[in-house]
């Protein structure tokens, strides 16, 4: 029986968008701003859909928790590029790869199904104005955000779970060769 010399990779090399030191700062500068913005608006909205108790409705309820869904989404993938911005070692291992890669998805995943759900919330509110109230009460809405974060949770469990499998990740590794290929190549860097 022969034996091939395999290497086991244990962590991704994660290549920037700068190359130079002036443009990793802008950019790092540039991201920050934005990743702080994002999170600060997302947590005013969802301090004042809580204390204010006029915007405790069902439209506000999942504005708020769209809002959770965006700062948790944001900061899944974010602060390891700032990160990665400062530091000289660029890489990820496959574990922390995977992680972020489960809750990108599932915070993708929950995000589109409440806008869904906010769609609906609205068309009840339009078309059932009368009986909006017993329609849309806090239980089913509860019920409906419940829904939301479990199908995105197992969807993310669905989609990492095939890229770690030995299909996936034959997937995955003919993609890296097709990268390494071109990287070697230079094709595309000029």
């Amino acid at each position: 029986m022969a034996r091939n010399n395999c290497t086991l990779l244990t962590e991704f090399i994660l290549l920037g968008l700068a190359d130079t030191l002036e443009l990793q700062a802008i950019l790092f500068s540039l991201f920050l701003v934005i990743y702080t913005l994002t999170v600060v608006g997302n947590i005013g909205m969802i301090l004042l859909i809580r204390t204010d108790s006029r915007l405790h409705t069902p439209m506000y309820f999942f504005l708020a928790i769209l809002s959770f869904a965006d700062v948790s989404y944001s900061s899944t993938i974010t602060p390891k590029m700032l990160v990665d911005f400062l530091s000289e070692k660029k890489t990820i291992s496959f574990a922390g790869c995977f992680l972020q890669m489960y809750f990108f998805i599932a915070f993708a995943t929950i995000e589109c199904i409440l806008f869904g759900l906010m769609a609906h919330d609205r068309y009840v509110a339009i078309c059932n104005p009368l009986l909006y109230s017993l329609i849309m009460s806090r239980t089913v809405c509860l019920k409906m955000a419940a829904g939301a974060f479990t199908a995105g949770l197992l969807n993310s469990v669905v989609h990492t779970g095939y890229v770690s499998s030995p299909n996936g990740y034959l997937v995955l590794e003919a993609m890296l060769q097709t990268n390494q290929a071109v990287l070697r190549d230079g094709s595309l860097l000029h």
